[in-house]
């Protein structure tokens, strides 16, 4: 009994590797919102804090 709940886990677990593998809808706009010099997020259209020269 406990091999087969191990068993069914396992199987369970690497369908969810498989779809966390694939590319969703909106992957392309979340990575060109981050900030290509430091990868923080940028909120706005307006330049990153680090390319202001800001509070360091």
């Amino acid at each position: 009994m406990i091999v087969k709940a191990v068993t069914l886990f396992l199987i369970a677990i690497a369908v969810l590797a498989m779809f966390g593998k694939l590319r969703f809808p909106g992957q392309r706009r979340l990575s060109s919102a981050k900030c290509p010099r430091c990868g923080r997020f940028r909120i706005g259209k307006g330049p990153c804090p680090c390319e202001k020269g800001g509070r360091k």
